[in-house]
């Protein structure tokens, strides 16, 4: 891996930063960066795309590149003010990432790797059966059908051209400067405000940033993990009351928790009109990862614990 050649998007996003660290601590040098402006890559060659869709152009970023970690993505927005939310992110996310795929082809690309997402296959998961790869995809929102769009069109390009793919489909994916809702949940705890959710029983799959970045890693020159789908997690699902017991422990307060009765948590956030947001965290979403195991013989190597743990270091709080 460390002679390979490698194109990275997204290195100044969340997760990019992450894994462009790891790669600089692997040895990997060779690295092109695409990014939007000129001066935000940390690590490797940097090359000025702008913004990604169907017309941006990687001719030069992609000289000499044998894999492409294609990280970059209109995220999930919790509030969007997009007037066809669905068409940003097809924009974004589906023609941007088949675009890159096919000049990816034509320049020889050995293999491609995108980082998707679990809401491919749904919000909610049944109690006792886990989301695993060969379930029927079932996308709720626009950013998940987005994300199983540009799944489809990946595979089409592949099985025309013979490139190599990897799909990957994170949960919930937390660690050292992750912003958005789990930031949000930690100040809560931090600031030892009550939560009425005491009394929830469900299980939630996520994933620490090291944990993904080490998957992603394994994927880049594993031969099994050619043509492949892998589910992504810490091994190790928490209920909603666990995962914020668990941040209290963490960071040095525990969770202040009320145990307000599922039913009626729901039934206040419909009333409210915020019936999605009580979904995500009342209900499961669990990620089945026997699959990525199997094939690729690999295990998260941080645990829980440890992965809530360095959120809370003194230079990578929230």
């Amino acid at each position: 891996m460390a002679r390979m050649r490698i194109l990275l998007t997204g290195a100044t996003g969340f997760l990019g930063k992450h894994l462009s660290k790891r790669l600089e601590h692997s040895g990997v040098r060779d690295v092109h960066c695409a990014v939007r402006k000129s001066g935000s890559c940390a690590v490797g060659r940097e090359f000025v795309i702008g913004e990604l869709g169907a017309t941006t152009k990687f001719a030069d970023a992609l000289e000499g590149v044998e894999l492409v970690v294609h990280v970059a993505a209109r995220s999930h927005v919790m509030k969007d003010e997009a007037s066809d939310p669905l068409a940003e992110y097809r924009r974004v996310n589906v023609e941007g990432t088949l675009n890159l795929a096919r000049q990816a082809a034509a320049e020889g690309v050995r293999r491609f790797i995108f980082i998707s997402s679990i809401k491919v296959n749904g919000e909610l998961s049944e109690e006792g059966r886990p989301f695993s790869p060969g379930d029927v995809p079932a996308p709720e929102d626009d950013y998940g059908v987005s994300k199983w769009e540009a799944e489809q069109g990946l595979r089409a390009i592949a099985g025309e051209t013979g490139m190599e793919f990897v799909i990957i489909r994170p949960p919930l994916v937390y660690g050292p400067g992750v912003k958005g809702n789990f930031a949000s949940m930690v100040k809560l705890v931090q600031k030892g405000v009550p939560l009425p959710l005491g009394a929830i029983q469900n299980k939630r799959s996520l994933v620490g940033v090291d944990n993904l970045v080490d998957l992603i890693v394994a994927c880049m020159d594993h031969p099994a993990a050619a043509n492949q789908t892998f589910m992504v997690s810490d091994g190790h699902d928490l209920s909603t009351p666990e995962l914020l017991r668990r941040l209290g422990r963490a960071a040095g307060m525990p969770a202040r928790l009320l145990p307000v009765p599922a039913g009626l948590l729901m039934f206040g956030a419909t009333v409210l009109g915020k019936r999605a947001v009580a979904q995500r965290v009342l209900g499961s979403l669990q990620a089945d990862i026997s699959l990525t195991r199997a094939l690729l013989g690999w295990e998260p190597p941080v645990s829980v614990e440890e992965g809530l743990g360095r959120c809370f270091t003194s230079e990578n709080r929230f």
